[in-house]
């Protein structure tokens, strides 16, 4: 049964991993500790390609790497590194312009924007830069290969 469940295991200490590091690395960047960091999405590495990495990787060794399922997983695993570079990278960018409109809009117009659609705070940060994605694919390969020659 153990055996069997490696593959979601290792995705999860592989997630898990991945948004426990995202404050030790902020902390080394900026010498200031951010543990609210462990819960949030974006940043250094990416805990959803480190997932989809351990994912992938432990159903190749377990199911072998010419399986279908190897193949689906693969695949999956694109898909979400490509929308965590891109898609939601792109996102947060346009959050972040509209957001500085609102602010220029009513700078110049000398107009207070007080409906409340303007003052929804709305999370910036959702995707990641590349080198956050792979990352998070070199941790997740890492945790599932560790969890691999351990058990």
């Amino acid at each position: 049964m153990l055996q069997q469940m490696y593959p979601f295991w290792a995705a999860i200490v592989a997630n898990l991993t991945a948004q426990l590091l995202k404050p030790v690395i902020h902390y080394i960047q900026t010498r200031d500790w951010d543990w609210h960091l462990a819960l949030e999405s974006g940043g250094f590495p990416s805990s959803h390609t480190s997932t989809v990495a351990a994912l992938t990787l432990a159903v190749g060794i377990t199911d072998n790497f010419s399986s279908t399922l190897f193949a689906v997983t693969l695949m999956f695993s694109l898909i979400v590194a490509y929308d965590a570079a891109n898609v939601r990278y792109y996102a947060g960018q346009n959050i972040r312009i509209t957001q500085q409109l609102i602010k220029d809009i009513q700078i110049l117009t000398q107009t207070r924007l007080d409906d409340p659609i303007y003052l929804t705070k709305v999370k910036e940060v959702l995707g990641h830069k590349w080198i956050e994605v792979f990352g998070g694919i070199i941790l997740g390969l890492i945790i599932a290969g560790l969890m691999y020659f351990i058990r």
